[in-house]
This record gives C-alpha cells, structure tokens and sequence, in this order.
C-alpha cells in the first residue's frame, strides 16, 4: 500500500487503484490519504466517499479473503465516484442490515445505500468479487 499513498495531481482525472495489504484494515491512513488526494470535491462529496471507503474497506478486512483493492473513478460523465473494492470471497455476499460478526453491526451497507442513491452492488468472478458503490460529487 505505501507505494500507491502518494498524492496523486488531478486525481479525480486518474483511475486510483490501491493494493490493500496490511493485516488489518487501514481505515485512518485511508481516510487521511483519500482527504489529501481528494481535496478538490466540495466538502460534503468528500465525507461521503470518506464513508463509503470505510465502510467497504472494512466489510473486505471483517467477511472476505485477501487479496484486497481499493479502486477510485468517476463514472456518469463526472457526476459520480465510483469506489470498488476487490477481495477473494465470491461465496460471501454482502447483506445490508446484517453481520456476521456480531448484532450490534450491520449498519455500513445501509449507509452505503443511501449515500450512493442506491447504486450500489456486487460483481461476482470466479474467485473474487468486487463490492462497489457510486457516490454522487455535488
């Protein structure tokens, strides 16, 4: 992951793909990085994508195999940022509402859904699969 930390210029421009691979998941350097990297969306975009990062980075690290992604782009002409998130448990669909890990959880794909408009979803491959979702800029 140190490799792909590094500020990139324009990186609304560039496709971000980040190799995740650190034992447990690095939500605040990804947070702090994506702040950085992202400092040109207004404000309330960023904490949005902010959100939703953590959400399925975390998912990834707490009910799938690694290796794990972290892709970045925009979709809809510009409109949208689109997060993907890769990991190696095709077998293991994200629910929202539920948790594996204990009763007090399950709440992340409920605000991934709402944060994205409901764009959001999984694409199945043999071996792996991507969680992704698509967060609106304005």
């Amino acid at each position: 992951m140190e490799a792909a930390m590094m500020p990139l210029r324009d990186a609304l421009e560039t496709r971000i793909n980040v190799v995740l691979t650190t034992p447990t998941a690095p939500l605040a350097r990804l947070r702090q990085w994506l702040t950085d990297v992202l400092a040109a969306i207004a404000e309330d975009a960023l904490h949005d994508v902010l959100l939703v990062c953590s959400e399925l980075v975390a998912n990834a690290y707490d009910h799938a195999r690694g290796p794990r992604r972290l892709r970045l782009l925009r979709v809809d002409g510009g409109a949208r940022l689109r997060v993907e998130i890769d990991d190696a448990s095709p077998d293991l669909l994200p629910t929202p509402g539920h948790s594996s890990v204990n009763s007090n959880r399950g709440r992340g794909l409920t605000l991934v859904d709402t944060l994205s408009g409901h764009r959001w979803g999984v694409h199945v491959l043999p071996g792996a699969k991507t969680v992704w979702a698509e967060v609106p800029l304005s």
